[in-house]
């Protein structure tokens, strides 16, 4: 089995679905730029291809790997016959993503199940998508195999019987910020469906990230370039951060003020992400 070292998920500005069904897209996809690559199992596979893309998923899982690139699985709903399918498919073939994304959860408990069965290093990344899950949101963050929240943000808004866009679905973007933030883990922001809308997804991008999301989904490659600038910190932000860190290093545990404001552990935390986030731009 191939094996790679995985970013931190709160590193993770850009995470692209390709269909399992479509080996030659997966291949393309590891290397399109995106920080991770979701293997789908679940919106991108019909019912009669399911076992068949569970075994081009396993392969490529097991074969691939590219520095920096996260793995990732989606697998279909663990209240499905399939999803318990694919958990039984991961656990007999001992395939270990570095992320499983799972569809529709609603409550630690079922995650519960997937800690017991699942051995290995996979974290997982629920999908909340449901009025339900929303509710349930900071005690599924605080599940410890927990690496972040996603935001589901079609099927949550069917299920509010609100619209699909960022006004009437602010208070949801909010409320999994906060639950991520509570937890200390990462939030990614609902893909962007308008594939020749740039603009539309740079602007959404960035208002994700001011929000306080710290990556995006992608449905395709060319997604990419616009999530991962959105999410990546401008030369000033960077600069700052390692004003931060080395004023902190240099009162070695004392009091320290950068530009005029006290300096107290969130804000060391969030320059210890910038500089590292800054780490993977391009050279």
């Amino acid at each position: 089995m191939t094996t790679s070292i995985a970013p931190e998920a709160s590193l993770l500005r850009s995470l692209l679905f390709s269909p399992a069904t479509r080996p030659e897209r997966l291949s393309k996809a590891a290397t399109s730029g995106a920080d991770a690559v979701i293997v789908d199992l679940e919106d991108a596979v019909p019912p009669a291809e399911k076992d068949a893309a569970r075994a081009s998923a396993l392969s490529w899982l097991c074969a691939s790997a590219v520095p920096g690139v996260a793995r990732c699985l989606r697998s279909n709903g663990l209240r499905t016959p399939e999803g318990l399918r694919d958990v039984l498919a991961l656990v007999e073939s001992g395939t270990a993503p570095d992320f499983l994304v799972v569809p529709k959860v609603e409550s630690p408990e079922e995650l519960g199940i997937l800690d017991a069965l699942l051995a290995g290093p996979t974290r997982f990344l629920p999908l909340i998508e449901t009025a339900r899950g929303l509710s349930g949101a900071e005690r599924i963050a605080a599940h410890p195999r927990v690496a972040g929240l996603l935001l589901g943000g079609a099927d949550l808004a069917a299920d509010l019987g609100a619209e699909l866009a960022w006004e009437p679905l602010l208070w949801a973007r909010s409320r999994l910020v906060q639950a991520a933030a509570t937890a200390g883990i990462a939030v990614i922001d609902v893909p962007h469906l308008a594939l020749d809308d740039g603009a539309a997804l740079a602007d959404e991008g960035a208002r994700a990230r001011r929000l306080g999301f710290t990556g995006k989904l992608a449905i395709h490659p060319k997604q990419v370039p616009a999530i991962n600038a959105a999410f990546t910190p401008a030369n000033d932000e960077v600069a700052h951060a390692r004003r931060v860190v080395d004023a902190v290093d240099a009162a070695a545990g004392g009091v320290c003020v950068v530009d005029g404001k006290m300096v107290d552990a969130p804000v060391l935390r969030a320059a210890r992400r910038t500089i590292a986030l800054a780490a993977r731009r391009p050279s």
